[in-house]
């Protein structure tokens, strides 16, 4: 993908995302497992295949931070080989954190690993812009980028698995069920975004549009970043 020659609107798109940061940082909310779903984990003793593979799923479908992270891997791709390629190496680096930051435990802080996780919605939004290109001359490797962020999109969901204290029967077969449900979700949720950027793309407005749709994921991901910083600090506060 060519880079994009507007580094004055660069600056100006940073300038806007830093200041959702400081203005709408209280308004977003942390991609956590709901009150009902971490019951039902905790409570669980035993296998139980079937329920935590809905539950993975179900988390996948309904986080944003790992959509919009994957919307914007995926958002100029058109080749199913790199699409496959990108969202493989996402997979892999999620599914290795996943399961062995809660079965060895890692003992990060939640905060900081999902404020690293806006951080990464942050980057795919500023290098689909020809961010990288613009300002340093040169675009990191996305595919090493790529893996790298799927190493912490797992581990974020790993310190909110392990908080939960999950009981040691059966918990290899559920924490395996769970990582096969995140990648059920994963296709199903790509699938749908796939699908409507390729009806956007078809349109004559996605060029004009395609800049502002990847300011406003960047600015998703300063708010993240600032959600999460702000809750870092004010836990250490208290």
């Amino acid at each position: 993908m060519a880079a994009m020659q507007f580094k004055p609107m660069l600056r100006t798109l940073v300038l806007l995302a830093v200041a959702a940061v400081l203005l709408g940082s209280n308004a977003a909310f942390a991609h956590g497992i709901a009150d009902k779903d971490a019951a039902f984990v905790q409570a669980t003793h035993g296998p139980a295949p079937l329920p935590f593979l809905y539950l993975g799923a179900k988390h996948m479908v309904t986080g944003y931070d790992h959509l919009l992270f994957l919307f914007g891997v995926i958002f100029f791709l058109r080749r199913f080989r790199d699409i496959l390629l990108y969202v493989s190496l996402f997979s892999l680096g999620h599914s290795i954190t996943l399961l062995s930051g809660v079965l060895i435990g890692f003992g990060l802080n939640g905060f900081l690993v999902d404020a690293v996780i806006g951080l990464s919605v942050v980057y795919k939004a500023f290098d689909d812009l020809g961010g990288f290109e613009s300002t340093i001359g040169r675009r990191p490797d996305p595919r090493w980028m790529v893996l790298g962020f799927g190493l912490v999109h797992g581990l974020g969901l790993a310190t909110k698995l392990a908080a939960l204290k999950l009981n040691h029967q059966g918990l290899v077969v559920n924490l395996v069920s769970f990582n096969l449900g995140v990648e059920v979700g994963q296709v199903i949720a790509l699938s749908i975004l796939l699908a409507l950027i390729l009806a956007w793309r078809s349109t004559r407005w996605f060029g004009r549009t395609a800049v502002t749709a990847n300011a406003l994921i960047m600015t998703a991901g300063f708010v993240l970043i600032g959600y999460q910083l702000a809750g870092y600090f004010l836990g250490a506060r208290a």
